[in-house]
């Protein structure tokens, strides 16, 4: 029974929120405080995270950037502010996925599947992957780039691997989507290209003119075989 933790401070929505969550077999913890959440995110642990932006005390974009060090699971936000710039910001400071409210239940359903899936099909065995001073080890999730560990959330290292795994070749955002986000593309969804921008941020990369996690403009993405020292 996964675990979802719902951050929401409208309590008839959280409440409506979690019976349908529970009814179809998730446990469901409710907060409706930012500041207790943080602390509950980080002690609980639970598989999942739905995270509300507007709540008292502390924000959602406070919680995730809070908690992230401390919780490597999935950050789902559910709120009803809808622009770009709001959902942008959302993935680059951690979160995993961004739905907007309203939502049918059934959409967020799906969504938390698919953010499951992705979490939990980690092979646990002894794969590893050296580009140059890259060094990516996926039963440990641990990643060392000369010889720092470099501190990638859940997404971003099953990006990395997809990418790394197929080091030379371009990976079209929609198998991007379809074997690391868990859902088919639709067009239009960023979400991919900003974790891209982070991971090149965290993994010294050239942001202006990338060398090692290169835009292939009209196609994907491709991981240098040779760039990286």
């Amino acid at each position: 029974m996964a675990h979802v933790m719902l951050v929401e401070d409208d309590i008839r929505l959280a409440e409506l929120t979690a019976q349908f969550l529970q009814s179809h077999g998730f446990k469901v913890s409710q907060v409706h405080d930012g500041e207790k959440a943080c602390k509950q995110i980080v002690n609980a642990q639970p598989d999942v995270v739905i995270l509300d932006i507007m709540l008292p005390n502390q924000d959602g974009f406070s919680v995730c950037r809070h908690v992230r060090p401390d919780y490597q699971g999935p950050i789902l936000f559910l709120t009803a502010k809808d622009s770009d710039f709001d959902q942008v910001r959302g993935l680059e400071i951690g979160a995993d996925d961004y739905v907007i409210k309203p939502v049918e239940p059934h959409v967020l359903l799906a969504r938390l599947n698919a953010l499951l899936r992705r979490n939990s099909a980690v092979s646990r065995n002894s794969e590893r992957l050296t580009l140059g001073q890259l060094s990516i080890d996926k039963a440990n999730r641990k990643v060392m780039l000369q010889q720092q560990e470099i501190e990638l959330t859940s997404y971003e290292f099953d990006l990395l691997w997809a990418l790394a795994s197929h080091a030379g070749e371009t990976q079209s955002r929609e198998h991007i989507y379809k074997h690391v986000v868990g859902r088919e593309y639709d067009g239009l969804d960023r979400s991919v290209d900003v974790r891209v921008s982070r991971l090149r941020k965290k993994l010294n990369d050239n942001l202006e003119q990338p060398e090692r996690l290169i835009t292939v403009w009209g196609k994907g993405y491709l991981c240098s075989k040779s760039a990286w020292g």
